[in-house]
Protein backbone atom coordinates (compact mmCIF):
# COMPACT_ATOMS: atom_id res chain seq x y z
CA UNK A 1 0.00 0.00 0.00
CA UNK A 2 1.17 3.35 -0.76
CA UNK A 3 1.85 6.16 1.99
CA UNK A 4 -0.74 9.05 1.86
CA UNK A 5 1.75 11.76 1.12
CA UNK A 6 3.07 9.91 -2.16
CA UNK A 7 0.15 10.19 -4.11
CA UNK A 8 -1.62 13.76 -2.52
CA UNK A 9 2.17 15.16 -2.85
CA UNK A 10 1.89 14.56 -6.26
CA UNK A 11 -1.18 15.01 -7.23
CA UNK A 12 -1.36 19.18 -5.49
CA UNK A 13 1.91 19.53 -7.36
CA UNK A 14 -0.05 18.56 -10.34
CA UNK A 15 -2.41 20.79 -9.87
CA UNK A 16 -0.73 24.18 -9.09
CA UNK A 17 1.40 23.38 -11.88
CA UNK A 18 -1.78 22.84 -14.62
CA UNK A 19 -4.34 25.32 -13.50
CA UNK A 20 -2.97 27.38 -10.23
CA UNK A 21 0.31 28.60 -11.73
CA UNK A 22 -1.09 30.13 -14.78
CA UNK A 23 -2.61 32.22 -12.88
CA UNK A 24 -0.30 33.17 -9.50
CA UNK A 25 2.69 33.45 -11.66
CA UNK A 26 1.92 37.15 -12.76
CA UNK A 27 1.25 38.44 -9.83
CA UNK A 28 4.29 36.61 -8.05
CA UNK A 29 6.97 36.94 -10.97
CA UNK A 30 8.35 40.61 -10.13
CA UNK A 31 8.62 39.49 -6.35
CA UNK A 32 10.57 36.11 -8.07
CA UNK A 33 12.77 38.54 -10.61
CA UNK A 34 13.91 40.69 -7.46
CA UNK A 35 15.25 37.46 -5.44
CA UNK A 36 16.86 35.69 -8.63
CA UNK A 37 18.41 38.51 -10.86
CA UNK A 38 21.72 36.51 -12.00
CA UNK A 39 21.31 35.07 -15.61
CA UNK A 40 22.02 31.67 -16.60
CA UNK A 41 25.18 30.75 -17.57
CA UNK A 42 25.46 29.58 -20.95
CA UNK A 43 27.94 26.88 -22.45
CA UNK A 44 29.32 27.91 -26.02
CA UNK A 45 30.76 24.66 -28.15
CA UNK A 46 29.06 21.75 -29.00
CA UNK A 47 26.94 19.76 -26.60
CA UNK A 48 29.20 16.35 -28.10
CA UNK A 49 32.37 17.85 -25.94
CA UNK A 50 34.52 15.35 -24.35
CA UNK A 51 33.83 15.58 -20.57
CA UNK A 52 37.15 15.36 -18.03
CA UNK A 53 37.20 14.92 -14.96
CA UNK A 54 39.70 17.50 -12.85
CA UNK A 55 41.46 15.85 -9.66
CA UNK A 56 38.60 17.15 -7.41
CA UNK A 57 35.75 15.54 -8.77
CA UNK A 58 34.61 18.14 -10.76
CA UNK A 59 33.94 18.04 -14.18
CA UNK A 60 35.54 20.60 -16.87
CA UNK A 61 33.72 20.13 -20.46
CA UNK A 62 36.24 20.69 -23.62
CA UNK A 63 39.30 20.07 -21.71
CA UNK A 64 42.03 17.77 -23.66
CA UNK A 65 44.67 17.09 -20.86
CA UNK A 66 44.23 16.35 -16.53
CA UNK A 67 44.17 19.43 -14.45
CA UNK A 68 46.85 20.20 -12.04
CA UNK A 69 46.75 22.44 -8.39
CA UNK A 70 48.16 25.40 -10.04
CA UNK A 71 46.06 25.12 -13.41
CA UNK A 72 48.21 24.27 -15.85
CA UNK A 73 47.38 21.35 -17.83
CA UNK A 74 48.77 18.24 -18.51
CA UNK A 75 48.51 15.96 -21.97
CA UNK A 76 46.73 12.44 -21.25
CA UNK A 77 48.31 9.36 -22.30
CA UNK A 78 45.97 7.80 -24.58
CA UNK A 79 44.70 4.03 -24.61
CA UNK A 80 45.91 1.92 -27.92
CA UNK A 81 44.41 -1.56 -27.34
Amino acid sequence: MVCIPCIVIPVLLWVYKRFLEPIIYPFISPIINTFWTKKAVQESGSSDQKVNEKSNGTHQPGSNGVATANGSTIAEDKKTD
